[in-house]
């Protein structure tokens, strides 16, 4: 069996953020609702991207994210995400790479541009999202190195991959990979609306055991099995998945399997800035963990820690290592 190399190996949507600061006349000139997201086509990413004026770009995507808290722990992680051949795919990938992530997939040439989710944030500090899927969705089952996923402890990867007939077949690919060499294959929810589109093929993965680990906040594991009450959720989880690790917002984070349950308190922290990226740091500390043989407790605290972290400052990547906050805190990282 292959020796593992990396905690994690996280796939998902590479998309960079570029955030702006606009006047509200600039959001009532483009006819945009403040604090809404919509999906853009490429024209339209375009001629936006050329009117924002100065920007700050900051690679993003909730896999992508979660691979950079790895790396801000002290860990090994590995990223597997579609960039073009351009300008912000060049900067995606010089800044996954600064951060300490192994990415190494070919990006796209000839076809879209690199995704991107184009932030206005007005002076009240809401926040405007204009989302341009581009390359990202061009993920493929030939982007899938089998030997980095027989390296890597855990295979983590986003129900956003559900979308793009590739981007599935490349998911099923790496989990096939995954389990001929032993290792474990995690799923993140992603959000509830993705649920909804793909509940029935979501409880096929965890039923025939292709999902061996799955991620999920409150409403997504309600929306999974339909239900308006968290504790028949959790008891259907322990029920169909070996390992759920479910944040709860302010009242932590709960790891499930049949054997035992286990529950982490959130941390207390003075301001609340940024809820961006919390349960993907979560899973950053969480998949840690794991890979690093910590109990369940140990892992879901740790999870804990890091989204406490990422919520006291703007975006989803950490500000300060997280390897430093974890040692304070007397993990043993």
């Amino acid at each position: 069996m292959t020796n593992v190399t990396y905690d994690a190996l996280c796939i998902g949507n590479a998309i960079c953020d570029v955030f702006a600061h606009v006047e509200d006349d600039f959001l009532v000139a483009e006819n945009l609702v403040k604090a809404s997201m919509r999906l853009i086509d490429t024209g339209e990413a375009l001629r936006l991207y050329d009117k924002m004026g100065q920007t700050v770009r900051i690679s993003g995507g909730s896999a992508g994210n979660t691979a950079a808290g790895i790396a801000s722990l002290g860990g090994k992680p590995a990223y597997l995400g579609k960039v073009a051949r351009d300008e912000l795919g060049d900067s995606y990938a010089h800044d996954m790479k600064g951060t300490g992530v192994y990415f190494n997939t070919d990006p796209l040439v000839g076809g879209a541009p690199t995704a991107r989710s184009m932030i206005l944030i007005t002076p009240d500090g809401e926040r405007t999202m204009n989302t341009y899927l581009g390359a990202c969705v061009e993920l493929s089952p030939k982007d899938v190195d089998p030997a980095v996923v027989a390296a890597s402890a855990v295979t983590y990867m986003e129900g956003y991959l559900w979308d793009p007939p590739a981007a599935k077949l490349a998911f099923l690919e790496a989990a096939k990979i995954a389990h001929e060499n032993g290792r474990k294959v995690g799923l993140t929810l992603s959000d509830a609306f993705c649920v909804d589109r793909y509940r029935d093929e979501f409880q096929g993965l965890l039923r025939d055991g292709v999902v061996d680990l799955m991620f999920a906040n409150e409403h997504e594991l309600k929306s999974l099995y339909q239900t308006a009450d968290l504790d028949t959720a959790i008891a259907a989880a322990r029920e169909t998945c070996k390992l759920t690790a479910l944040t709860l917002g302010s009242n932590g984070a709960m790891a499930i399997t049949r054997e035992e349950t286990v529950h982490a308190p959130a941390l207390k922290v003075s301001e609340v800035v940024d809820l961006t990226g919390a349960g993907d740091l979560f899973a950053s500390g969480f998949l840690f963990g794991l890979a690093r043989d910590f109990d369940l407790k140990t892992s879901t605290e740790l999870g804990c820690l890091c989204a406490s972290t990422v919520i006291t400052h703007v975006g989803a990547r950490p500000e300060r290592p997280l390897k430093a906050v974890a040692a304070q805190s007397g993990f043993p990282v």
